[in-house]
Order: structure tokens, then sequence, then C-alpha cells
């Protein structure tokens, strides 16, 4: 490594990498699956990757760090890990949202989706305070995924039935 700063980019990017291995994207899904599978599989699929506590946990550690208190090591990490996650992720949400969505609303909804899984990395020392009976292991993570994939695939469907002048 030629110096300190290369080393930590390598780091991270051993991160994202470890994390996609053990979880690929897709969720073993195929791409020609309607639109409301690949949704689920992408959401069970990130709070597997986020939750796991089988994975180590500086590998989140660091990454969040990362987010929090960004080095140049950021902009890899956002394009080589981040971005093709994202670009999934937004191209079903065009297509559940339909024809009249426009790019905003599709930036919007994605990351409400985002921000719905997050929630649950974010505020774990939160939520077992508040909420102890919330847990995270496999199956209580099955459980997140299905609610929060129901929740917003009935947001979408309102958002795209209000789009088409409440045609559903």
């Amino acid at each position: 490594f030629r110096d300190k700063e290369h080393l930590y980019a390598q780091v991270l990017a051993y991160c994202g990498r470890c994390a996609l291995e053990k979880y690929p994207p897709g969720g073993g899904t195929s791409p020609d699956a309607p639109a409301r599978d690949r949704l689920a599989a992408f959401i069970r699929n990130y709070l597997d990757r986020l939750l796991d506590e089988g994975r180590p946990a500086w590998h989140g550690q660091l990454i969040a760090r990362e987010v929090f208190e960004p080095t140049r090591a950021l902009d890899r990490l956002a394009a080589e890990f981040v971005r093709p996650q994202y670009e999934r992720l937004r191209a079903i949400v065009a297509e559940l949202l339909g024809p009249a969505a426009d790019d905003d609303r599709v930036r919007q909804c994605s990351c409400s989706i985002v921000g719905q899984c997050l929630f649950y990395k974010q505020c774990r020392p939160m939520i077992e305070r508040v909420m102890p009976e919330q847990g995270y292991g496999p199956a209580e993570r099955a459980a997140l995924a299905a609610h929060i994939t129901e929740f917003s695939l009935k947001a979408l469907q309102g958002l795209r039935a209000g789009a088409q002048g409440g045609r559903a």
C-alpha cells in the first residue's frame, strides 16, 4: 500500500465486497421477476447486510464512520458499492411508480425505502431500550423486510394511482 490513506480505502472496499459476497445483489431473484418480488428481495437483502450479527461489527462501524466523517475514500465507496445498489432500487421503484413518475419522485421514494431500513440500524441502541421486543435475528429481519416491503408497495401504489388521476 502506498500510504495509510490508500490502505484505509482498500479496507473500506474489502468491507463492501464482504457484504456483497454474503448477500449478493438481487437476493437470488431473477432480473425478470416482477418488480414487487425484486423490491422484496432488495429490502430483505439490504436489511440482512445492515443487521447481520454474523458479520464482523467493525465492517458496519467503519462504513458508518466514513459516511459521518468522510474522507476521499468515500468517493470510491459510493461509486463501487452504493451507486450500483441505488441504481438497482431506483429502477425497481420507477417500474412500480409507472411512466408518469418523474425523476424526483423516483429518487425520493427510493430514499424513503432506504431510510426505513437504515432506521433499524442507526437507531438500534434506542430501539433496544424502548422496544426490547424488537429482535434482529433472521426471523425478525425477515418480518421487518416483509413489513417495509408491504408498507412501501402500498405507498408506491397510492402514488402511482394519484399520478394517474386515481386510476390504480
